[in-house]
């Protein structure tokens, strides 16, 4: 067996207890670029101080640069040298102006970091370390400096030319030639540099601040995109004003500018004054994308323009304090859908996905704190946990503040900070400060790893009800031994007989392993709603019933906990057909018939509450994975409530079917959400019919979100229309990447007993391609997920998965990384899938030229 600990050239490891403040700054950065996609050459002109580091030389950073220059104080020098892509300059004096020169080549650079080309144009992608792709630099948060960027390129192939900050001068030369000159004076570290060349259309608009300030907005697509970017637009004016109202934050700039993108690794980057975006959170119209799209299109919007506050005017200090920004702004960007929608929804589509990734990571081998402590590859740390439980540390803490004091102390932290690479510790202080509380034990969120669990049990006698607390922080990687964390949970009590709140909501801090709440004057049985909105992120083991829980699915006056109710209820008669075989579904077909004929409740509510727990979920309760039963229980319990609520489910898809024209509306949303499920269960039932009807609806469909909902019915089916709608899908949409995407996905998702050879054929079609990361995720990704067909039972799941990591490994190392996560859950399943994931995982260890991104996520996923 191999020893992944003496895996062959293991890269070195960083640790947060080594940072040091960087020997030199860097106050003001020159760069002249002359573009060229074949070979662009980069002066750099950099004004450098020393910062107490004595006799320390200058260490530039660099990658797959080519030097041509280096000048010292305007005289070239040869006494530099290259030291593990480092570029190390001797120097004696405390200030010295450095200029260098180097040759890039992008379209060469299939890693999407640094300068690349992306359908005919050029742009950047610096975080986390991509500027060193560009120009030698001290390629760490830490170092903040002011811009001035000149770019020259052929004007007829690169019209627009975009960088950070204001516009400031432009000209066309005599050679076919054109240039232009942007500053940014603020100061910024070098992951926030951007750069745009290519030939884009515009759509502009203005928004006027507070102040009364004008800011001048583009959207910078292709021509034959322009159409799409009017949801953008208003969803970047929308987040404009609402930060000003919620947070107070005022954007600095003369300009604002995002440029959407065909090829990136990420969904979107907030570099200051040019965001530049992932074409998928960009564009959208109602025959190309869906109501999910459009909502994900305003959050990305959103997220990227929130960073400029959050992230921009004030950075991370060093990459293990990226939750600073990342899990602040991912809060910040919560907030603002969730007062665009219904807030009830907003919350239940975030703890699910919370759920779906980051519980996952938390109890598997990748599992990292909030901050992290060590890192191989930095790029294998923008995840869930960073982003999504960052977000709820955030969210806990504005809950023990109240909003009031929140709002205080978020203005202290702005005020403070401002023009600074902060620390998550900083961040802290200021909510203890403006907030007047203490969370010192807190900050155990920040440096333990795991999900707690949370065990209640109530009781009831006479008059005093007592609930008894116990919290178990489970052991993770490095982790062994874990201290009780600090829970807000919000708690209400409600009368088993009346089904009235016995009094009001109570938040209560749960800080020691045990402790006991009293409740007096409860003349009535009581039934226990806990963890109310979702209040912590934490699992919770209580001793309610199934008559309890459908109570509370009833009566429950906190929608999420009324979700969870119906939720729990649901998991736990799953979980009985899976373990056992069989299990009545009758409290569930009751549960879900009551929410269903409650004409109080929202129709995107009632859709989230009626879906049953994805099959990954399920699993993720169980001590040992078993896919087939898990699907087999899951399956059965859908294909019982599709026939015993066949006339509901019949009138729901009805009366949700209307002739009126796409309209994104909260209420039509919610309209094609309960529609789409209705149909789903429908098909569920095994009605003769069903086939027919999701292809009418497909045919007649005037908008992505229908057309896609009948789509992944047809695909899980039998029937011939399957096929015909497919092609039909594919020769429709063949030439928008966007949608292929969508094709792709809904085939590697399907239920069907052969979705792993569809989606092996697939990876040989025409139109896939490992280059461009969204095809990659569409299917490799997506299939990935899929827990029935990805954990075949002989393995060829694993397999698949494993080339076609190693193949995309050698084009993009940060995207194969990404992808690699499921192969690491070896230990959740039986023994014999167990083994050949470890085999496979073994495999792609001792692949010869192997990237440290793909290498660490293997590496770890075998040792946890």
């Amino acid at each position: 067996m191999l020893d992944v600990l003496t895996a062959p050239a293991a890269p070195a490891i960083k640790r947060r207890q080594d940072y040091r403040p960087p020997a030199w700054l860097v106050p003001n950065v020159d760069l002249d670029f002359a573009l060229d996609p074949g070979a662009t050459r980069v002066r750099a002109r950099l004004e450098v101080t020393r910062n107490g580091g004595a006799g320390e030389p200058l260490r530039l950073d660099g990658d797959g640069l080519t030097p041509l220059a280096v000048i010292v104080d305007g005289v070239a020098v040869n006494d530099w040298r290259l030291e593990d892509d480092q570029l190390v300059i001797p120097l004696t004096g405390a200030s010295h102006v450095i200029e260098t020169e180097v040759e890039i080549a992008p379209d060469q650079n299939t890693q999407l970091m640094g300068l690349y080309s992306s359908g005919g144009n050029l742009c950047t992608q610096c975080e986390a370390e991509g500027f060193r792709r560009i120009t030698y630099f001290p390629d760490r948060p830490d170092v903040l400096a002011t811009y001035r960027v000149r770019m020259t390129a052929d004007k007829a192939r690169y019209p627009v030319l975009l960088a950070n900050g204001d516009p400031i001068a432009s000209g066309d030369n005599d050679d076919g030639t054109h240039w232009a000159e942007w500053h940014d004076p603020f100061p910024k570290p070098s992951y926030l540099f951007a750069l745009v060349a290519g030939d884009l259309a515009c759509n502009a608009g203005t928004f006027t601040t507070r102040s009364g300030r004008e800011v001048q907005l583009g959207i910078w697509v292709r021509a034959a995109d322009l159409a799409k970017t009017d949801h953008a637009l208003h969803a970047l004016k929308t987040s404009m004003a609402w930060d000003e109202r919620v947070y107070g934050r005022e954007y600095d700039l003369d300009v604002f500018n995002i440029v959407a993108v065909d090829d990136f690794n990420f969904g979107a980057m907030e570099n200051k004054g040019l965001n530049i975006f992932n074409s998928r959170y960009i564009l959208a119209d109602p025959d190309t994308a869906t109501d999910y799209d459009y909502d994900a299109i305003a959050a990305v919007v959103a997220h990227e323009y929130f960073h400029n506050w959050s992230g921009n005017r004030i950075t991370c200090r060093d990459w293990f304090q990226l939750s600073l920004k990342e899990g602040f702004t991912v809060f910040r960007d919560q907030g603002f859908s969730a007062d665009q929608g219904s807030a009830a929804v907003k919350r239940i589509e975030d703890v699910r996905g919370l759920r779906a990734s980051q519980f996952p990571e938390d109890a598997g081998p990748l599992a990292h704190p909030v901050r992290p402590e060590s890192y191989l590859e930095i790029s294998n740390f923008y995840t869930s946990t960073i982003y999504n439980k960052g977000a709820e540390l955030i969210r806990m803490m504005a809950t023990i503040l109240g909003p009031a004091r929140f709002r205080t102390a978020c203005d202290l932290y702005f005020d403070r900070f401002d023009g600074t690479a902060a620390t998550c510790e900083d961040f802290v202080t200021c909510m203890e400060e403006g907030g007047g509380v203490d969370l010192s034990r807190f900050r155990l969120w920040y440096s333990q790893a795991g999900t707690p669990r949370v065990s209640a049990s109530l009781e009831h006698d006479g008059g005093r009800a007592t609930l008894r607390l116990a919290q178990q922080v489970p052991p993770t990687p490095g982790q062994s031994a874990k201290e009780p964390m600090v829970l807000p949970l919000r708690i209400r009590l409600f009368g088993a007989e009346t089904g009235q709140p016995l009094g009001p909501e109570q938040l209560v801090l749960l800080e020691e392993a045990n402790e006991s709440i009293v409740f007096d004057g409860v003349a009535e049985r009581p039934v226990l709603s806990i963890n109310r909105g979702f209040s912590a992120p934490v699992t919770i083991e209580s001793d309610r019933t199934a008559a309890d829980l459908a109570f509370l699915a009833r009566h429950d006056d906190d929608p999420f906990a009324r979700y969870e109710a119906m939720q729990q209820l649901m998991l736990d008669t799953l979980i009985a057909g899976a373990v056992e075989g069989q299990a009545d579904h009758r409290a569930v077909i009751d549960a879900v018939a009551d929410t269903l004929d409650d004409p109080a409740l929202d129709p995107a509510f009632v859709a989230e509450a009626v879906l049953l727990p994805s099959e990954s979920f399920i699993g993720d309760q169980l001590s040992t994975v078993d896919p087939e039963a898990i699907y087999r229980a899951r399956e059965a319990l859908r294909g019982d409530l599709g026939r015993a609520l066949a006339e509901r489910w019949r009138n729901i898809y009805e009366a949700n079917t209307s002739g009126a024209a796409y309209a994104y509306t909260p209420a039509g949303k919610g309209a094609r959400r309960i529609r789409n499920v209705a149909l789903g269960y429908i098909a569920a039932s095994g009605a003769s019919d069903a086939a027919a009807l999701a292809f009418r609806q497909f045919e007649q469909a005037d908008n992505m979100t229908d057309r896609q909902g009948a789509l992944s019915t047809l695909v899980n089916g039998d029937s011939d229309l399957r096929e015909a709608a497919l092609d039909i899908f594919y020769n429709r949409y063949s030439g928008n990447g966007l949608v292929l995407d969508k094709w792709f996905q809904t085939q590697a998702l399907s239920t069907r007993d052969d979705t792993l050879e569809a989606v092996a054929a697939l990876a040989e079609h025409p139109s896939f391609t490992l280059a461009n990361p969204n095809r990659a995720r569409s299917l490799i990704g997506a299939f990935a997920v899929n827990q029935r067909a990805f954990n075949r039972a002989d393995g060829a799941g694993y397999r698949f998965l494993a080339d076609q990591l190693i193949a995309l490994d050698r084009l993009n190392p940060q995207t194969a990384a990404k992808l690699l996560p499921p192969l690491g859950r070896w230990r959740r399943f039986d023994p014999a899938r167990g083994a050949l994931m470890r085999a496979e995982l073994e495999r792609i260890v001792a692949t010869p030229g192997l990237s440290k991104d793909l290498f660490e996520q293997a590496s770890k996923s075998l040792q946890g």
